[in-house]
């Protein structure tokens, strides 16, 4: 299912075969938290009080991420995963107060791979009006930039591979009405996906460590471009934009 979510003209198919090298970040597909629809919020997030923390804001959101790696999974082969609340920030925003809550996640697989990974999870109200973050421009000749197509089918196809019910992502009046967004939002986590796969494509290895942030929101009325450029210390630093050119995630790759 993620390859039909995370395909495009530049990708070539991943191998699928028992065996077969699993495609980095493709661990967030591997652990459904399986709900039942009675304990959905209205927004189709999980209610919180069971493992994240009760907390009085109506929006949630996936800001960033950094993770180590050592070694790689392949299909098939069974993952084991550790959670826990690692720590929770108060803090001031422009908009408002906010709540960042930083999780930890250890994922080891059969044959010795290993992940460790901090996930950032931001609560804050929803606003009576969209008011969009500073737009960051994008990089100027970078070494790559692609285009992928962004519509309704692709960000439906990532929500039901990951089991992400969040209904900005396939409910357009929810996130108009409710949320204020201006159109249906990408998947922060499917960005940094297609930013994983481009960057190992062009520079070649295997992942040791990446991290990356969300700074604009990114809607499904327009394409995304990933852009990567190659840093003085072998690193690339990659960031998915609009056509209209300006920065919605940012990430540093490191290869083995």
């Amino acid at each position: 299912m993620l390859a039909g979510a995370l395909g495009h003209a530049a990708a070539p198919v991943p191998d699928l075969a028992p065996g077969a090298p699993m495609p980095p970040l493709w661990h967030w597909a591997a652990f459904p938290e399986f709900v039942p629809l009675s304990e959905l919020g209205t927004d189709g997030h999980p209610r919180l009080g069971g493992f994240l923390p009760p907390l009085p804001y109506a929006r949630r959101m996936w800001a960033g991420g950094r993770l180590r790696f050592e070694g790689g999974f392949s299909i098939g082969e069974e993952l084991h995963k550790r959670s826990e609340i690692l720590a929770v920030d108060e803090k001031q925003g422009a908009t408002g107060p906010m709540v960042f809550v930083r999780v930890g996640h250890r994922i080891e697989g059969a044959a010795g791979g290993l992940i460790e990974e901090e996930q950032d999870i931001v609560y804050l109200d929803i606003p009576e009006t969209f008011t969009p973050p500073r737009k960051l421009p994008l990089p100027e000749a970078p070494a790559f930039d692609e285009r992928v197509a962004v519509n309704e089918a692709r960000l439906f196809r990532y929500s039901a591979a990951t089991y992400n019910a969040h209904r900005i992502h396939y409910d357009l009046p929810y996130a108009r009405e409710v949320e204020k967004y201006p159109a249906l939002v990408v998947h922060g986590p499917m960005q940094a996906s297609l930013v994983m796969e481009a960057g190992l494509r062009h520079v070649g290895g295997a992942p040791r460590a990446f991290r990356f942030r969300g700074v604009h929101p990114m809607f499904a009325d327009e394409d995304m471009r990933l852009i990567g450029t190659r840093t003085e210390d072998g690193a690339v630093e990659i960031c998915t934009g609009t056509p209209s050119g300006h920065q919605c995630l940012q990430a540093r790759l490191e290869v083995a």
